[in-house]
């Protein structure tokens, strides 16, 4: 091997650097926990991308930590990647991939490869490098000394020769496994609890978030799977008693590749037993990019940057927001265009649509369960979010009073702390009203013993300007009044 010496630079040197994507904002009231596949093999450390929540608060860090593949359809979570960090750069986004390289992995036939330019590109996907055997004739070749394996920005793998002895072959044979995404099934998303080895998969790693970021879950998403009604009835049941305590709202696709008419979308929704107050049900698939994804994707990424955009307050209704999309689709590629009548008879079935009226806008402002349940805080959305992330929140902040001694001081500071934190939400707007009460006659002293403190928060979230109306009237007397001359200006 020729001696090997150190780079002296002489000279004047220019060097490019990547353009620099839009800073996310950032905020965690509409904190997306998003289920999938990912393409680990092209991840810094693949095995540690396995059914763990990954928080990104980047595109880049996203690509290190998971990998990235436009191949939307294959690899679920870069759809999300795509909707949070691209179209409305926002983070942090908890990313939970459930493609295991051990388990969903396929044998690649060894083949021979010719090398160009010290260089030999396999154009296999999903090639996991530490699989990767080298040889020239019956010789195997040394990894870091005679070759080195990387990633193209296509995600294939390069064999780049480092020795003088690899960079004089003309070809070397290559063996290899690769990751196989069409082994993963729902059974994956879903997942369980391995009583022998105390592991958690799938949806049941959603315990682990708050433990593991500090952070509560808001909303849940699994675009690619949600549409199966099997997942999506996990989706639900997984929203409320999260750690025992947290509550989060999941985003449901409808299967759009089951109908063309609109009006049998509402029987999708009902034949998938989707009808939850926790639930959004979306319907149907959107067009970005160029890439065709599930429409959770782009509405949870459009969700938590409204949010983040409020002060980290989920009080904006999410109806009526512009999507950066192209266009509607159906699975198979068919574009969707609903007039606003169309999308209301699906708003009136608890489903939440898109238009186009210039702009492609999210419409919807109802729950799943609308119409059944016509309750307020159960029926619209923004007011469902809103009691949802005031309990959370509630935990959160008053977390530390826990096995304070239960005294005068320990009740005055938390109604003084909660009505000054209401009185700055009903000031901003964000509220309509809200106040806290601590009722002596509920807080009997058999309670107190207990250690048992018992407070009521009253609050009311605004409802949507949904049905605005403007009644107009032909009035003769100004016509009157406009020929005689003794009309004025209106």
């Amino acid at each position: 091997m020729s001696e090997v010496y150190e780079i002296y630079n002489h000279g004047v040197r220019v060097l490019e650097e990547g353009t620099e994507l839009t800073a996310p904002i950032n905020g965690s009231a509409g904190l997306q926990v998003v289920f999938g596949t990912a393409p680990v093999n092209l991840a810094d450390n693949p095995g540690a991308a396995v059914n763990v929540p990954v928080v990104c608060n980047s595109f880049q860090e996203a690509k290190n930590r998971l990998g990235y593949s436009e191949d939307f359809n294959s690899y679920t979570l870069c759809q999300s990647m795509y909707a949070s960090f691209l179209a409305y750069a926002v983070a942090p986004v908890v990313f939970i991939n459930v493609l295991d390289p051990a388990k969903h992995q396929k044998e690649n036939e060894k083949k021979d490869y010719g090398v160009v330019n010290g260089q030999a590109v396999i154009e296999i996907e999903g090639i996991l490098k530490d699989s990767v055997k080298v040889s020239v004739a019956d010789t195997v070749l040394e990894a870091e000394k005679d070759y080195h394996l990387s990633f193209n920005s296509e995600g294939y793998l390069v064999i780049t020769m480092l020795s003088d002895q690899a960079l004089a072959v003309q070809s070397v044979g290559v063996e290899s496994a690769s990751i196989d995404p069409t082994a993963v099934t729902k059974e994956d998303i879903i997942g369980g609890y391995d009583v022998k080895t105390g592991k958690e998969s799938g949806l049941e790693v959603l315990r682990q978030v708050y433990p593991r970021t500090g952070m509560a879950p808001a909303l849940l998403l699994a675009p690619g799977w949600s549409h199966d009604p099997e997942v999506g009835a996990v989706m639900i049941s997984k929203c409320e008693c999260i750690n025992g305590v947290f509550t989060a709202e999941c985003l449901l696709d409808l299967d759009a590749s089951e109908t063309k008419l609109y009006t049998d979308v509402p029987g999708i929704k009902e034949k998938s037993g989707y009808q939850d107050k926790h639930a959004i049900v979306l319907w149907p698939m959107v067009q970005a990019g160029g890439k065709k994804m599930y429409y959770s994707a782009m509405f949870g990424a459009m969700a938590e940057y409204t949010d983040a955009s409020n002060d980290n307050v989920p009080s904006l209704y999410l109806s009526n927001k512009l999507l950066y999309i192209k266009n509607a689709v159906l699975e198979d590629g068919t574009e969707v265009f609903m007039d606003r009548e169309q999308a209301n008879t699906l708003n009136g079935q608890g489903i939440v649509t898109v238009v186009s009226e210039g702009n492609w806008r999210a419409w919807g402002n109802n729950t799943s369960v609308y119409p059944e349940v016509k309750d307020i805080k159960d029926r619209w959305i923004a007011c469902r979010r809103m009691f949802t992330w005031m309990s959370n929140s509630l935990i959160t902040v008053y977390h530390d009073k826990v096995d304070s001694p239960a005294n005068f001081r320990l009740i005055e500071s938390i109604c003084d702390s909660e009505n000054i934190r209401l009185n700055s939400y009903v000031s901003d707007g964000k509220l309509a009203g809200g106040r806290i009460v601590y009722n002596e006659d509920e807080n009997s002293v058999e309670n107190i013993l207990t250690g048992q403190v018992i407070f009521h928060i009253y609050m009311a979230a605004f409802t949507p300007a949904e049905d605005v109306v403007f009644i107009l009237k032909f009035d003769p007397e100004l016509l009157t009044q406009s020929l005689s001359g003794t009309g004025g200006e209106a």
